[in-house]
C-alpha cells in the first residue's frame, strides 16, 4: 500500500505533545539539578500500566550511564515492557564510571517504588554537562513531587524540563482514523517531545526524545518501526556534526485506543498507517531540533538527488550540511554556491562535476558544473525566509537524501564558549 494515501487522514493535534495519546501522563518539576528555582529540570512520562516500549540510543562509545541502564532494561535488544521514563537536565551523567551507573539504577528504584512497578520497567535519560557526578538527592525530591502531579496537561511542563540550551520546548502530535478494517472506528494518536540544540548529529541506531502512541503494538514490532523512522528523521539532522554521549529516543505504545484489538503486525495497512504517522511526528521534531540549533537563525534543508546511491546522496548532503563555510555563508546571507560545490566535491560521493546542478532557494546557481548568472538582490530577499533550501543534482544516478541543519552564527561560539561557566 502507498502510505501517501494516508496523508489526507492524518491531522496535527492542536497543542499536541507526549501526552496526546491515551494512556499517558507526564510532569516537569524543579528538582534541584539547576540552581534557579524557576527552572524545570526533571521530567517524567508515565504509562497507566506497563506497556510495550522500544528505544534507540547513541552509538558514541563514551555513552552515558543512563543509556547503559536503559539498554539493560530493554533487554539489551532495544525493546520490552516499561512503565515510565525519567529525564533530568543540567547533568549528563556521562563519563561518571560506576558511581554514575549506581545513580542511574537508584533513580529507577526510586521511581519504581513510587509507581509500584518493577525496577526494569523504568527507563532513564540525562542531558547536560559531561564528566560531573550526578547527585541522587534531586531525584529523591523530584520523583515523588512529579508523581503527585502527573496529568495529561503535564506534558508541556515535561517538554520544558528536558531543555538545556534549547530556546523553546519541542512538541508535536498527530491523530488519524484507521482505514484498516481490523481497527474500524479507531482513532490512533502519536505524540512526542524532544530536546536538542547543540552536540547534535544523532547516530542512533545531546538528543533526548520520548514518543507515545495509543495504538496496540508488540514490543519487537515497535522497535522495528522506531529504528526505521529514526534512520530517516533524527539521523538526518546535524547542528554541529558532534554525536552526543546521551542520545536517547524511546517509544511507548499503550494500546488504549483499541483495547482488546489484535496487535498491529508488519506488512499490514495498519502498520503502514502507524509508520506514516510516526514519521510525520519524528520529522517535525527533527526539523525543530535543526531550526533551534545553538545560535541559529535559519533552518537549512539540504537535498541531494541524482547520486549513484542513497548512501552517496547522504554522504554528499551531510558534507554540505556540516560545512562551516556553507553554514556561515547562510548566516551572512551570501549566496556563495562555490562553498556548496566544494563540500560536495570533498564528500567522497562519486560524480562528474560536469553533470552537477545546484539551486539555492530555488535560484539556479550552477548548471553542468558551471556558474549561472543570478540576481543577487533577489537572493538577498529570499534569505529573509526562515528556511533556506539547498538542492544539488549530481547527475550520477537515482540516489537521494535530505539532511536538516542550521546556519552558524557568532552566538554558537558564545553559547558553547560559556557552556560550563
Amino acid at each position: 500500500m502507498d502510505i501517501d494515501e494516508f496523508d489526507a487522514t492524518i491531522r496535527a493535534v492542536p497543542d499536541g505533545g507526549v501526552t496526546s495519546a491515551a494512556g499517558f501522563v507526564a510532569e516537569g518539576v524543579h528538582a534541584g539539578f539547576r540552581a534557579h528555582p524557576d527552572r524545570l529540570d526533571m521530567a517524567m512520562v508515565v504509562a497507566e500500566q506497563p506497556v510495550p516500549a522500544a528505544g534507540v540510543f547513541t552509538t558514541n562509545r563514551f555513552c552515558a550511564a543512563p543509556v547503559t541502564v536503559s539498554r539493560e532494561h530493554l533487554g539489551g535488544q532495544g525493546y520490552g515492557l516499561a512503565r515510565a521514563l525519567v529525564v533530568n537536565s543540567g547533568n549528563a551523567n556521562a563519563a561518571t564510571g560506576e558511581q554514575g551507573l549506581a545513580v542511574a539504577r537508584e533513580t529507577c528504584e526510586i521511581a519504581s517504588q513510587v509507581l509500584g512497578c518493577e525496577v526494569e520497567q523504568v527507563l532513564v535519560a540525562s542531558t547536560g554537562v559531561i564528566g560531573q557526578q550526578l547527585d541522587i538527592a534531586p531525584f529523591e525530591r523530584g520523583i515523588p513531587q512529579a508523581c503527585d502531579a502527573l496529568s495529561r496537561a503535564g506534558g508541556a511542563r515535561a517538554a520544558r524540563a528536558i531543555m538545556t540550551t534549547d530556546t523553546h520546548p519541542k512538541e508535536y502530535a498527530v491523530a488519524y482514523e484507521s482505514r484498516d478494517l481490523t481497527y474500524a472506528g479507531c482513532t490512533f494518536t502519536v505524540g512526542g517531545m524532544v530536546k536538542g540544540s547543540g552536540m547534535i548529529m544523532p547516530n542512533m541506531a545531546t538528543m533526548i526524545c520520548c514518543i507515545t502512541t495509543d495504538a496496540p503494538v508488540a514490543p519487537k514490532t515497535l522497535h522495528t518501526l522506531l529504528a526505521d523512522v529514526v534512520s530517516d528523521t533524527f539521523n538526518k539532522v546535524t547542528v554541529d556534526s558532534d554525536t552526543s554521549t546521551n542520545d536517547t529516543c524511546v517509544l511507548f505504545a499503550s494500546g488504549a485506543a483499541a483495547m482488546g484489538a489484535p496487535l498491529i503486525a508488519e506488512d499490514t495497512d495498519a502498520y503502514e498507517e502507524l509508520a506514516r504517522a510516526l514519521h510525520i511526528v519524528c520529522e517535525a521534531l527533527a526539523r525543530g531540533i535543526a531550526a533551534d540549533g545553538e545560535g541559529a537563525t535559519k533552518l537549512v534543508t539540504v537535498n541531494v538527488m541524482g547520486a549513484a546511491s542513497d548512501e552517496d546522496a547522504d554522504i554528499a548532503a551531510r558534507a554540505v550540511a556540516n560545512s562551516p563555510l556553507v553554514k556561515t555563508a547562510i548566516a551572512g546571507h551570501d549566496c556563495n554556491w562555490g562553498r556548496v560545490a566544494g563540500a560536495l566535491g570533498k564528500s567522497g560521493a562519486a560524480f562528474d562535476q560536469r553533470n552537477v546542478s545546484i539551486d539555492i532557494m530555488d535560484i539556479p546557481v550552477c548548471r553542468a558544473g558551471l556558474a549561472v548568472p543570478f540576481d543577487e538582490d533577489e537572493a538577498l530577499r529570499r534569505f529573509e525566509a526562515p528556511e533556506i533550501i539547498i538542492s544539488a543534482d549530481l547527475g550520477a544516478g537515482d540516489g537521494s537524501a535530505t539532511i536538516w541543519t542550521c546556519d552558524l552564527t557568532h552566538d554558537y561560539v558564545r553559547i558553547n564558549g560559556d557552556y560550563r561557566s
